[in-house]
């Protein structure tokens, strides 16, 4: 199993972040990851939230061989051609590093939409947001071929798109949720799955994405599944019981995230059981 480690950027500057990263590829961690948010969520804290490609692209400048990866790119943020390019210049700067992680974003029912409407933008239904997504993996990767693309969706289309940066090779889709409907969504066009590793129901969210990745024609051996947790013991311990659960699920990459100040000395220790 994989160990990764998350940067929680509310309250962060770039410079603690890219120190973080250090350290997390000195101690020998798998993989650096950060939100894509635009602001702090709770209320009144006013707190910088560094941009999530932005950061990441000076990370991958920084390191030289910790894999990279935004957990997860909310697809209302950056129209699907934008996104193919940047995601292919973060690629070639990181010398084929990232972990490309799609999400539907949040609901009005989170923390999270007020970003989205403080800015004019209205989020979409849950429905309709997971169909953004597929189409945004489906674009992606239209884009990435080198070949003349047309699309023509619910919600995005391509005009026989050519000539866009080309990243060698094409990051893996991974696409994150929480219920159902994201977990089928994973399966039919993502290269993984990912989910809370405390999740009530994770075991059948997983096997959903597994099954659905199969009905799509491909194999289930190439279909990763990654989950997120806390920095802490329960989760470093490799012979602890739940990482012993995770084995059992076949869960390919556990991430584990931190919030500012980042403990250094603590990332950097973590490394005896890496």
């Amino acid at each position: 199993m994989l160990i990764d480690l998350l940067l929680v950027p509310f309250g962060a500057t770039y410079t603690e972040m890219r120190t973080a990263a250090l350290a997390a590829e000195e101690a020998g961690f798998n993989g650096l990851w950060t939100f894509d948010h635009l602001r702090e969520p709770r209320p009144g804290n006013g707190l910088p939230v560094p941009e999530c490609l932005t950061a990441l692209s000076g990370i991958a400048e920084a390191t030289s061989r910790i894999q990279l990866g935004p957990l997860v790119l909310n697809v209302a943020n950056r129209r699907p051609g934008v996104l193919a390019n940047m995601a292919a210049t973060l690629q070639q700067i990181s010398g084929g590093r990232l972990v490309l992680a799609l999400g539907a974003g949040g609901g009005d029912n989170t923390p999270y939409f007020t970003e989205q409407e403080m800015l004019g933008e209205q989020p979409a239904p849950a429905k309709a947001r997971a169909e953004q997504v597929a189409e945004a993996a489906q674009i992606l990767r239209l884009l990435w071929s080198e070949q003349p693309a047309s699309f023509s969706g619910r919600h995005f289309r391509l005009d026989r798109a050519a000539g866009y940066l080309h990243p060698s090779p094409p990051p893996p889709i991974i696409i994150g949720g929480f219920g159902p409907r994201m977990a089928r969504t994973a399966g039919r066009f993502g290269d993984g799955f990912n989910a809370p590793a405390r999740m009530p129901g994770l075991e059948r969210l997983v096997e959903i994405a597994r099954s659905e990745h199969e009905r799509a024609g491909k194999s289930r051996e190439g279909f990763k599944i990654s989950v997120f947790g806390g920095f802490s013991e329960r989760w470093l311990n490799p012979g602890g019981a739940d990482r012993a659960e995770l084995n059992g699920l076949g869960v390919d990459r556990l991430i584990l995230q931190v919030e500012p100040p980042y403990p250094l000395d603590r990332i950097r220790a973590a490394a005896a059981k890496l």
